[in-house]
């Protein structure tokens, strides 16, 4: 792969580019804030270059044999595989989480290749029995055609690979604008689509910080048929009222205010654990992150206690570090939000059990923090957080912990702890949310449906279900037959 001082060009064509003004934006590493280097600053111009190469490419890829596909995308997991550690390297040096968590985020990335390696060889049709007027109907699924595709800075790596196993695996080619915060992965995963044989134009990687300039690009050019968007809710209103007038296919994974919920015959210990995943993962800054910790009034006491232990015993620092589990924040931005969450919510009662300040380690690092006295009403619990902080919240019976858990606009991600079957059974269908974790503080896997309801958007990512999005139903009807 490319040494990490190559990775300064926009993927265009089969070519390495730079941008049409020549332009370039700085790639910082946020636990230290040094330079890692400059990248291709695109503009329009050259995202239309891409969607144009993208969608010449289409024709020949969209006719090669399922089989053909499936042996480049497991080719492009294998050489995820083979260099995790470089790639991990470059994930931390750009995101800043700690190391093994990068390193599990590629071998995550690598699971989407091989899974759509194996689910694009059964991209199956119909046939409808003979009509009685003698027409026989025919049902194909084909591709869209070009894949736009905007991802985030949250797992540079992952989130590109979700997206772009499936556009692949579908027939789709695919043009591709990661977040400018980390663009060194979306390049690294293109030197491996290169080195897997993919022809030129069917992946273009198109860097930039002009991101509004860009997406428009995107969902106004009539070449482009399907956008996928991972991000904000916000800014994937905007992106779904630009793409009407083009009438594109649209997916759209956005934010989330995750309720986790601890019944008083949970396991408390294995509630506790669960947590620590679905709340710090990646310094808590993922879509599908605790938000706000519903614990039932008879145990709040002792599930805090275990949860204050577990929180001090993280390790904050840079992630190359040996040990570290929690590394920086993003940048600035999302330092002086976090921070702001927290006063706002001592301001208005909530007590500080650990933490609530930023961290010596450095100037975006903040310290893991456990929030009680929390209520519904505080900014800590109405807002999507993205970083370590853990507001507890109470409540007394099933009827209304449910009414809270649903009262929100959004709906990704839901966790449930009780060892009560009946009750699984209903929670799983009254939690207005995509994905639901049961006695588990994971639901992201290459072979479950990745996706939300409500105003976390809509389409699913992973599983048999993920090709769907980037195909369509053919009917053809064939007469004479009878």
């Amino acid at each position: 792969m490319l040494a990490l001082r190559d990775l300064n060009e926009a993927y265009i064509n089969g070519e390495w580019t730079g941008s049409s003004d020549g332009g370039l934006f700085d790639v910082v590493d946020p636990a230290t804030g040094s330079l890692i280097g400059q990248v291709a600053n695109c503009r329009a111009e050259d995202a239309e270059q891409a969607i144009a190469a993208a969608d010449a490419a289409f024709p020949a890829w969209a006719a090669m044999p399922a089989g053909e596909r499936a042996k480049m995308l497991r080719t492009i997991g294998d050489l995820l595989v083979e260099n995790a550690d470089d790639l991990a390297a470059l994930l931390t040096a750009e995101n800043g989480k700690p190391l093994a968590e990068a390193k599990g985020e590629i071998q995550y990335g690598a699971s989407y290749f091989h899974w759509f390696a194996e689910e694009c060889t059964r991209i199956y049709g119909d046939i409808v029995p003979m009509q009685p007027n003698g027409t026989q109907i025919l049902i194909r699924r084909v591709p869209v055609g070009v894949c736009a595709v905007i991802t985030p800075w949250n797992f540079p790596n992952a989130m590109l690979a979700r997206k772009m196993a499936a556009a692949l695996g579908a027939g789709c080619t695919l043009v591709a604008k990661p977040a400018e915060d980390t663009p060194l992965s979306a390049l690294a995963l293109a030197t491996l689509a290169e080195q897997a044989g993919v022809p030129k134009g069917v992946v273009n990687i198109v860097t930039s910080s002009h991101a509004a300039e860009v997406g428009e690009t995107f969902t106004k050019s009539p070449l482009v048929k399907k956008l996928s968007f991972t991000g904000s809710t916000r800014v994937g209103r905007l992106l779904y009222a630009q793409s009407a007038p083009t009438m594109k296919r649209l997916s759209m994974e956005l934010g989330g205010n995750a309720p986790f919920i601890v019944f008083d015959d949970a396991d408390l210990d294995a509630a506790a654990d669960g947590l620590m995943l679905a709340k710090f993962r990646n310094n808590g800054q993922t879509c599908v992150c605790a938000n706000r910790v519903f614990v039932q009034a008879s145990v709040v006491g002792e599930f805090s206690a275990k949860v204050q232990e577990r929180v001090r015993n993280l390790v904050v620092g840079r992630g190359t570090e040996d040990g570290v589990t929690v590394g920086p924040l993003i940048n600035r931005a999302a330092f002086e939000k976090v921070q702001s969450l927290v006063a706002d919510a001592t301001q208005a009662g909530a007590t500080v059990l650990e933490g609530g300040q930023g961290h010596p380690a450095g100037d975006l690092f903040f310290s893991p923090t456990v929030l009680a006295n929390v209520e519904p009403s505080m900014a800590v619990a109405a807002e999507e957080i993205f970083g370590p902080v853990l507001p507890i919240l109470t409540f007394e019976n099933e009827d209304e912990v449910i009414k809270e858990a649903n009262n929100t606009e959004f709906g990704l991600a839901a966790y449930v702890y009780t060892q009560d079957h009946q009750r699984i059974w209903r929670l799983g269908e009254t939690l207005e949310y995509g994905m639901i974790g049961t006695n588990t503080g994971v639901v992201s896997n290459a072979a479950a449906p990745f996706g939300g309801v409500k105003q976390s958007g809509f389409g699913r990512e992973g599983s048999k279900y993920g090709l769907d999005d980037y195909l369509e139903i053919k009917c053809q009807h064939i007469g004479g037959l009878g």
